[in-house]
């Protein structure tokens, strides 16, 4: 298990700091749970892993809320970017195609809100929750299976 701890004050930090995470996710693929509170981050921290890894400049993701999923292709990778906020059930969780995601030799999903469900935590390789730590700070911590 691979364990690190980030702290930023900026989206100009956070951005930084997603090309680290980027790094402690290689090889694919990867299954990550992002956990933290509405506004914390998780697709801030999306957003530099996306551009570390070729496959989105910044500007170009968003977050999934309505969509449910995005996808950009990288240099070597797929990623894929789930929401799961607004789904309730297992069912639901069902029609997005996970498995087969998950089943790319070469993808890394990174789903928000995957702890509201059982089935994406005992498949997650890791995860990294974001915690406000007062004003703009926020402190990233990162447990990825090594």
């Amino acid at each position: 298990m691979i364990e690190r701890r980030f702290k930023t004050r900026s989206v100009g930090g956070t951005l930084a700091i997603g090309q680290n995470v980027a790094e402690l996710l290689q090889p694919a693929p990867k299954l990550i749970v992002l956990r933290g509170d509405l506004g914390a981050g998780k697709t801030t921290l999306v957003k530099g892993i996306a551009a570390y890894l070729g496959a989105a400049e910044p500007e170009e993701v968003t977050s999934p809320t309505f969509t449910l999923v995005h996808e950009y292709q990288g240099k070597t990778i797929r990623l894929y970017h789930l929401d799961l906020y607004r789904l309730e059930t297992e069912r639901e969780l069902l029609t997005l195609g996970l498995e087969e995601m998950i089943a790319e030799p070469d993808a890394l999903v990174l789903v928000e809100w995957g702890e509201k469900f059982p089935s994406i935590v005992d498949r997650a390789d890791g995860e990294i929750l974001i915690e406000h730590a007062g004003g703009d700070e926020r402190m990233f911590y990162v447990r990825v299976n090594g």
